[in-house]
């Protein structure tokens, strides 16, 4: 049985073991958690490497010929599953406690599978996978870099981001048009800001949707004046640390608090 790859749902199916098995072989908190949760396994080229880490595997896939190829060609108890989106399911519906999440993901949807890695941030102690190599530049790089960004800042504040290596199209089929990254991210020891999670992706979004600004100028929409220390700089010269005082700032003064 071949599944054919769908250009619309992004797949690059991975031809090379070696590569699968250094993916699976980065996690690094499976005394942490209970279940892995792949995104996109295709053909199962990753999966083959996680079934035998001893973890309940769950996999989240929407094509339904790789589902049909996943159940005829690997054991019926290596894992569970669901035909679901998983950028749209309630994660907690289906996994009970914290878990690892992996993948070769989906080019077209790897920036909002990370957002929602954020959202579900204090279950996932760990994330970690393939991504266009542009993306996982973006949410590794730090501050002076033209590719540090929204993603960025907001990872950044609660996960040790690591670059692992760089995977050449000819290791997919079919191979895409640009080279791939793997990155390992995971979880810190902040367990919440001093300001709202809320004002601060708000603070971060506002900045960085105007990056050529100055804070002085793409920060006016918001009540208050930006601090002098902070008013000159540009959203790439600021630190994760700067964000989050900047954003505590702007709570203050916009909530009265």
């Amino acid at each position: 049985m071949k599944v054919n790859p769908k250009k619309a749902l992004g797949q690059h199916f991975l031809t090379d073991p070696s590569i699968c098995y250094d993916i699976a072989h980065a996690l690094r908190t499976l005394d942490q958690v209970e279940h892995i949760v792949e995104v996109g396994p295709g053909t199962g080229a990753l999966t083959k490497e996680l079934i035998p880490l001893g973890k309940k595997l769950q996999l989240f896939e929407v094509d339904l010929e790789s589902v049909a190829y996943l159940n005829e060609f690997f054991p019926e108890d290596a894992f569970t599953v669901h035909t679901k989106d998983f950028l749209k399911v309630k994660l907690e519906e289906y996994i009970d406690g914290p878990f690892a999440l992996i993948g070769n993901y989906p080019y077209n949807i790897s920036s909002q599978i990370l957002f929602k890695a954020f959202d579900y941030k204090d279950s996932i102690p760990e994330v970690v996978g393939m991504f266009q190599k542009e993306v996982a530049e973006r949410v590794a790089s730090g501050p002076g870099s033209k590719k540090y960004g929204i993603l960025s800042v907001l990872l950044q504040a609660f996960y040790n981001i690591e670059y692992l290596f760089t995977v050449g199209p000819e290791k997919f089929d079919p191979p895409p048009k640009v080279d791939s990254g793997v990155i390992r991210m995971l979880r810190n020891d902040v367990k919440e800001l001093p300001c709202s999670l809320a004002f601060f992706t708000r603070t971060v979004k506002l900045a960085f949707n105007q990056r050529r600004k100055t804070l002085r100028n793409s920060l006016k929409s918001l009540e208050g004046e930006v601090p002098e220390v902070f008013s000159q700089r540009r959203p790439e010269q600021m630190s994760v640390g700067d964000f989050i005082e900047l954003a505590c700032h702007f709570e203050q003064a916009n909530t009265g608090q």
